[in-house]
């Protein structure tokens, strides 16, 4: 949007419009429902996207059909394409039904549809097939198979005739000479467009319309008094006037070294019609927030006029009473401003924002800087930039103060930074009175500064005008996140950031064969020992030994290796060929380097991905190996290697522990599903934190910020320094695509604020809180304290408390929770093509190290540190405290069978009469009526869950520490926790304890091995006579079962169960004797 000058002549041609369009291509189907009554249908696909409709062709008679058909679709709104849905239906076309069956008479016949949203496009270039799941239309309908897609958009300029021209502005003719205006006028810079994980971090959750500034030339103004009395008028909406010696607070004070400074008056014009000017915007502070071009809601254009900055008039200064919609406070009067629906979860903090632009018109100086000052509050810009090359320094700075407790007066000051006294130094400044500050709620825009007259000093010795705005505002507005703020020095490792950890992809190389491969005989005796390693920065894998051929040059593996690669896919693969076969070091027989980019990307397994030879280069490069080992120059031709490479983008990338994750996508952006909901995290503060660093020798002091992760979506709030009780107020939205996640957010103890120039510092961790979606309900805020635990050397310790409000939004319906719930939880590939165990945990390491390096390169990073515990990459390791902990946990899954069979046993022993009267009546309708079995047993699981609803969690759970055994830990079992490398005399202690406990699982097992070789032992006649007796009883089981009726057979083995005591006997069942009598394999062990 550029400003309207006062020249007739066109404007300045822009950037050419661009059109988005959506491109479908619509490949094949399988396995289709026949529909023309002779085991075959004849489909056709029907494409609709944002109003438009098209269909490919008819493939007659093929349950299998292939159309290879692209469709073009045109992208009305690119800024809401994510929300945009495209349904793809499939039907069978009646006219190629047989004669007789149908005709051509009818509908077509439904054969299955798909529905996929905007945000699984994927840009041209990155697309590939993708095979979706046919879906049902109604419950009776009978649907199968699936139909495969390729989808992108891609944006061309659009073919459109040239605008007519734009009337020009009222008084555009009153131009003064060009070399009246201090600098030239400019366009406005061109809005970009928001990148998805913008939007995402910057959209609210209700957006009312929005007001976008648009200035425009105006008539030269009438001239008025420069300075109002304090009985004089003010203008409906004013931003901070000014206040000179008739001011209600007096001439503005300088400092110390000066005297009262004289009354603020505008200059004098100097043109009789100045030109108009658009207002200087700076860099990167008056862009307009992201949700202006997001919203599809309508929009008011405001246009604001502005009085030409050539000319310094009176009016020049005056305020333009429509540049924001806000409302005046008093410093006496208690208002609270409007709290947006994004920042509902947290407690409003009011701050004075103060933006300082530009100077112009100062005298020459070094190093020109601001000096903020509102009551005790002093912040101090950094030095300004002449960054236009007319002598006017810029800054762009905005400065948070905090507005807990309103100040009178604000002063701006501008100083010399190279003068050698502060007499000289001063520059000028201007004083505001903060009753008429406009408060600014969102989503209103940015206020726009204004120049403002510097008063103050000598006479004749200040000059010129300063660009500032100045408004009142909370934590939610776009301007706190980069300003300066008072709650903490304003360094890099303070502030407040939003980080997203990489994309990451699974590398198969499939190591297949290898050809001409110079290999030695190897020593008489010993085998070929080829093997292939390949290395993918700090990742190194090896195949196993190989097969060779009977030349001994061509040798095969059949083996897959896999990595884990990070966007931008700017690394190489290092393949190296390596005989093992001799004594000493291993010999290289030849390296290729391949870029990752060059690497295919495969959604699915149906995807075939074609294999390729790589020529290997040999000898002195030294890729890998010691320089004597080389053998030949780098360039000389050492074989060949047969692979077969893919980026696998069908799979999620673990990074953290499958019981914690917080995301289950796959790689694929293609294979994305909607999200289901939202997550809102309000970060309100803590209280209670322990001392974590000692000031001034004494004092004890902590330095905490938060970090929340869920997804890829990683938060920080601002460092609050010197403060026990630190209150953040920060809230925070993810898309959630599966409720089955967890949300961590833990505490950390600032240490990197401290470090100097190439000084590394971690930071400490204070504690940490997880909280699985899936236990919030829909639409509802639970706000709660959680404990802080840390288990240190000594023991478990409280280190403070946290609180948090969560809200978890979710418009789904109970079919569409069903759906969730009985899909599978990680995607297609890890059933299809399963990694191992093992494989999987050192991925997933390398997965960790690999985002550690990514958000430690940010600004402020997240440290190594951090990230290890968010993503708890310790979890694997051993601890007795866990082992006892898992252990505790399986007998607290296993009580309900303990409890079920105590209730037996006091049925059985007639402990309660009438219980075992009613449970006697119970069995006897069940055995008479065997039907009613399942709905009994459903029924009473019913009633079981009706009844603990009463007892359900009230809120999210913490960490617990006696679900952990942290409570009851001892201190030798701690430091074998935290030091895994002992002295000697330590380590053995160690060793034997862990013998004792592997002991006692050893005898368990052995326990539990004799239960079924005794088993087997009734069949295999070990024991002759036990197998004679056991055979025997089965034959006379079977004839009495088959002469006597099934009911009375089981009403009277549920009476002798449940026979009254005084007709037992106290020893053991002839049954179980006789089970404990049978051999075991325990008498063959050595």
């Amino acid at each position: 949007m550029a400003a309207r000058g006062g020249g007739g002549g066109p404007p300045p041609p822009g950037p050419p419009l661009m059109v988005r369009r959506l491109a479908v291509e619509v490949v094949d189907a399988r396995d289709l429902v026949a529909k023309d009554g002779l085991g075959t249908s004849s489909a056709f696909a029907v494409v609709d996207f944002d109003g438009q409709r098209k269909r490919t062709r008819t493939v007659p008679r093929d349950l299998n059909p292939q159309w290879h058909e692209r469709l073009e679709f045109v992208v009305h709104d690119p800024a809401n394409m994510h929300a945009e849905a495209l349904d793809i239906s499939l039907y069978h076309d009646r006219r190629f039904n047989p004669s007789g069956g149908g005709g051509g008479s009818g509908k077509n016949q439904f054969l299955g549809r798909v529905r996929i949203y905007g945000s699984q496009f994927s840009r041209r270039g990155e697309e590939g097939i993708v095979y979706f799941p046919l879906e049902k239309r109604s419950l009776i309908s009978w649907i199968r198979g699936e139909v495969g897609l390729k989808i992108y958009y891609y944006d061309e300029p659009a073919v459109m005739p040239p605008p007519p021209e734009e009337k020009p502005p009222e008084q555009a003719d009153n131009a003064p000479p060009p070399e009246v205006p201090p600098e030239a006028p400019r366009e406005l810079p061109d809005m970009p467009a928001p990148t998805e994980a913008a939007v995402e971090v910057q959209q609210p959750a209700a957006q009312p319309p929005i007001i976008i500034v648009e200035e425009a030339p105006m008539h030269p103004p009438m001239m008025v008094p420069p300075m109002q009395g304090p009985h004089g008028p003010h203008g409906p909406m004013m931003p901070p006037p000014m206040h000179g010696p008739h001011g209600p607070h007096g001439p503005m004070m300088p400092p110390p070294v000066h005297g009262p400074h004289g009354s603020m008056t505008p200059p004098p014009p100097e043109q009789p019609h100045p030109e108009p000017e658009s207002a200087p915007e700076p860099e990167s502070g008056d862009q307009y927030p992201p949700e202006v071009r997001k919203t599809r809601m309508a929009t008011e254009r405001v246009r604001v006029v502005r009085h030409p900055s050539g000319g310094l008039g009176p009016d020049y200064y005056a305020p333009s009473p429509r540049v924001i919609p806000g409302r005046f406070v008093s410093t006496g009067e208690s208002v609270e401003p409007v709290q947006s629906s994004s920042y509902d979860l947290v407690e409003p903090m009011r701050y004075l924002f103060v933006r300082v632009v530009r100077v112009r018109g100062i005298r020459a100086c070094e190093g020109p800087y601001v000096k903020v000052q509102a009551g005790p509050h002093s912040l101090r810009s950094r030095p300004g930039r002449d960054v236009s090359g007319t002598g006017n320094p810029e800054w762009n700075q905005v400065f948070a103060i905090s507005h807990a407790r309103p100040e009178p007066t604000l002063e701006i000051s501008v100083w010399d930074g190279g003068a050698p006294s502060p007499a000289e130094a001063f520059l000028g400044g201007v004083c505001f009175d903060l009753s008429d500050v406009p408060v600014r709620d969102q989503p209103d825009g940015p206020l726009a500064p204004q120049w403002y007259r510097l008063e103050g000093g000598e006479p004749g010795m200040v000059t010129g005008d300063i660009m500032v705005a100045v408004w009142i505002g909370t934590q939610a507005d776009d301007a706190f996140p980069e300003a300066w703020n008072t709650d903490a020095p304003y360094v890099a490792y303070t502030r407040s950031k939003v980080y997203q950890s990489p994309k990451l992809w699974y590398l198969r190389a499939s190591v297949i064969e290898a050809q001409d491969l110079r290999v030695p005989a190897p020593q008489p005796g010993l085998p070929f020992d080829v093997r292939v390693k390949i290395q993918l920065g700090f990742q190194s894998a090896r195949t196993r030994r190989s097969v060779a051929s009977c030349s001994g040059s061509a040798f095969a593996w059949s083996e897959d290796l896999m990595f884990v690669a990070s966007e931008p896919l700017d690394d190489n693969l290092i393949v190296l060929v390596e005989d093992r076969s001799m004594i000493k070091e291993p010999a290289l027989l030849g390296h290729a380097t391949i870029p990752v980019t060059s690497v295919e990307q495969r959604l699915d397994e149906r995807q075939i991905v074609a294999s390729r030879w790589f020529t290997l280069e040999g000898g002195t490069s030294g890729i890998g190996m010691h320089p004597g080992n080389a053998g030949g120059p780098p360039a000389f031709y050492s074989g060949r290697l047969h692979l077969r490479l893919c980026l696998e983008g069908g799979y999620h990338v673990l990074d953290e522990a499958a019981h914690v994750c917080s995301d289950y996508r796959p790689t694929a952006k293609q294979l994305w599903k909607p999200p289901v909901g939202v997550l809102e995290l309000g970060i309100i503060g803590a209280c209670g934190l322990l001392p974590m660093k000692t000031k001034g020798g004494a004092k004890g002091s902590t330095d905490a910020y938060c970090v929340a992760k869920y997804g890829k979506k990683w938060v920080r709030t601002r460092t609050i320094t010197d403060s026990l009780n630190p209150r953040w107020n920060e809230q925070y939205t993810w898309q959630v695509y599966d409720p089955c996640t967890v949300l961590t957010v833990a505490v950390f103890d600032n240490w990197r604020m401290f470090a100097g120039p190439g000084d590394e510092r971690q930071d400490y961790r204070i504690g940490k809180v997880r909280v699985r979606v899936s236990t919030l309900e829909s639409n509802r805020a639970y706000t709660a304290s959680y404990p802080l635990l840390v288990l240190l050397r000594s023991g478990l310790k409280k280190m403070g408390e946290v609180q948090l409000a969560v809200r978890f939004s979710s418009p789904a319906q109970l079919p569409d929770t069903w759906a969730t719930y009985t899909t599978p939880l990680l995607p297609r590939m890890h059933y299809l093509r399963p990694i191992g165990v093992a494989q999987q945990e050192a991925l997933r390491g390398a997965a960790v190290r690999t985002v550690a390096t990514w958000l430690a390169r940010s600004e402020p990073p997240l440290g190594p540190e951090v990230v290890k515990y968010m993503l708890d990459a310790d979890a694997h390791t051993w601890s007795v405290r866990r082992a006892k902990a898992n252990w505790f946990r399986i007998m607290g899954v296993l009580a309900w069978a303990v409890g079920l069979a105590r209730w037996l046993d006091g049925v059985q022993r007639w402990r309660n009469p009438s219980t075992t009267v009613l449970v006697h009546a119970l069995y006897l309708v069940l055995v008479w009526y065997p039907e009613l079995v399942v709905p009994t047993a459903s029924l009473y699981v019913f009633m079981i869950g009706v009844w603990y609803y009463r007892f359900r969690p009230r809120g999210p759970a913490g960490m617990d520490a006696r679900l952990s055994q942290a409570d009851t830990v001892d201190g030798d079992e701690l430091e074998e926790e935290f030091d895994p490398v002992p002295p000697p005399e330590v380590l053995r202690l160690r060793y034997e304890r862990l013998r004792t406990l592997a002991g006692r699982v050893q005898r368990v097992m052995g326990d539990v091995a004799a239960q079924g070789e005794r088993l087997q032992a009734l069949v295999s006649w070990r024991d002759p006579r036990a197998s004679r007796i056991f055979v025997g009883v089965s034959f006379a089981v079977a004839v009495a079962l088959y002469a006597m009726p099934p009911k009375m057979v089981a009403v009277a083995s549920g009476f002798y169960y449940l026979r009254h005591p005084m007709f037992r006997d106290p020893m053991p069942p002839p049954a179980v004797n006789f089970f404990r009598r049978l051999p075991s394999l325990s008498d063959r062990l050595l």
